[in-house]
This record gives C-alpha cells, sequence and structure tokens, in this order.
C-alpha cells in the first residue's frame, strides 16, 4: 500500500503529464504553465512531500498559516498569497511573501508599498478579478474598475504589478467556466494595451477542478491542492 509521500509524488505526476498534455493540445510551450501546490490545512510532511517531487512553488490562503509552516522559508521555494489579504496583516504579508496574488485594492496596495519602502524591497503582485460576479469571491467586478486602480498602483514605487488571478465559478457548466477565464485574457490584453507593463505577464487561473480549461484559455500559473493532497484537513 502506498504511503502519502508515495501518493503525492504520483498525484503532481499525473497532473505534470495532464499540463503537458494540454499545452501541447492549444500549441503552448509545455514550460509556459507553472504548477503551484496549495498547502492550504496541509501539514509539514506533506508539503516536504511536494518539495521532494519537485515543486518549489507554492500557495497558501492565509498569512498566519503560512508564517507557522514556512518559517525559516525553504531554499529555492517561491510561496504565493492566493487569499484575501486584509490591511492589517499586511505588515507581516511584506517581505515574507514572493507574491501576493490577491490585490483587489488600491488602498492594500498602498499600505503594502509603504511597508515594502521601509524594508527597501520590491514586492511582486497579481491583482484579482471577480470574473465570475459571484458574491462569495473577491476581487474587481469588471476590467474598467481595475483598470482605474491599476493607474494608480502603477505610481507606487515598491510594487510591481505581474498580471491578473481569479477563481473560476463553482459549476460544472463548462461553458461558464471558460467563459470566466477567457474573460481574464481579455483583461490582461487590456492591460497591456493601455499600459506599458513588461513584467506583467501571468494569468493565475485554473485549480484541480477545472485546471485543463484555464490552460486552453490561457493559464500560466494553476493553483493545485486537493488533486495534490487529496481532502484538505480540516
Amino acid at each position: 500500500m502506498e504511503n502519502d509521500e508515495a501518493i503525492i509524488h504520483r498525484n503532481i505526476s499525473i497532473i505534470q503529464e495532464t499540463m503537458e498534455r494540454m499545452c501541447q493540445k492549444s500549441g503552448r510551450n509545455t514550460d509556459s504553465v507553472k504548477l503551484m501546490a496549495v498547502t492550504k490545512t496541509m501539514d509539514q510532511k506533506a508539503v516536504e512531500a511536494a518539495m521532494k517531487a519537485g515543486i518549489t512553488l507554492f500557495g497558501e490562503n492565509r498569512v498566519q498559516e503560512a508564517l507557522e509552516k514556512y518559517t525559516p522559508m525553504p531554499k529555492n521555494v517561491s510561496l504565493h498569497l492566493i487569499g484575501h489579504l486584509q490591511r492589517n496583516k499586511a505588515k507581516r504579508a511584506a517581505g515574507f511573501f514572493a507574491c501576493i496574488e490577491s490585490i483587489d485594492k488600491y488602498e492594500t496596495a498602498a499600505v503594502l508599498d509603504t511597508l515594502c519602502s521601509e524594508q527597501k524591497i520590491m514586492l511582486p503582485i497579481l491583482l484579482e478579478m471577480n470574473t465570475s460576479g459571484e458574491e462569495s469571491k473577491n476581487g474587481y467586478l469588471d476590467a474598467d474598475s481595475l483598470f482605474r486602480d491599476l493607474e494608480k498602483i502603477l505610481e507606487l514605487q515598491h510594487i510591481t504589478v505581474q498580471g491578473l488571478m481569479t477563481i473560476g465559478p463553482f459549476t460544472g457548466d463548462t461553458g461558464r467556466i471558460r467563459e470566466a477565464f477567457s474573460r481574464l485574457r481579455d483583461t490582461l490584453d487590456g492591460v497591456k494595451t493601455r499600459f506599458a507593463i513588461p513584467q506583467c505577464r501571468e494569468l493565475s487561473m485554473g485549480m484541480t477542478g477545472d485546471y485543463e480549461i484555464a490552460i486552453a484559455e490561457g493559464s500560466t500559473i494553476v493553483r493545485i491542492g486537493t488533486g495534490i493532497f487529496g481532502g484538505r484537513n480540516t
């Protein structure tokens, strides 16, 4: 019987093979999509097993849980915050995460900029968009509001915008899922047209249930938790 580490290794291999197949099917380079292991509620052994399988990109939803799990930060690991960032947690997040993917307000970016200025560091961020319009989700509801905030965020000296992020709709309707992902891609195209941001090219979209659709629609980062680690620990 396989142990937990062997199962995690096998799951990662299956996902990587599927990612490669979807890239080839979509006419994309196989290295154009990065696999992020989402370790929300997972224990240290699960994280270490994913590292042993070659994963270097990880995602966490909560600042406190990330601090407990990734302090000290393992070598060669890039940790992203993918959950909503409350401003009272910003001080602990700045300088700890390699990227914050969930910025949906100029004010949050401005607070982070001040903190990063004090630490003399640059912080990469992604702007989160609510492409499905579901009330349970955070993010900009339309491209115009995102563009307005982006114009101000670009004036910040210690923040670098590297792309956009979204969570697909919670539905089995593949048409709706595809529409949400294509909307994010179209918004990024709009960003490239309106703003001169050479490094702004990431599309973080796609999770365990919909990452194949996301890759077909241009995702550059897929965020996989259950598909790697199995059911969440509660």
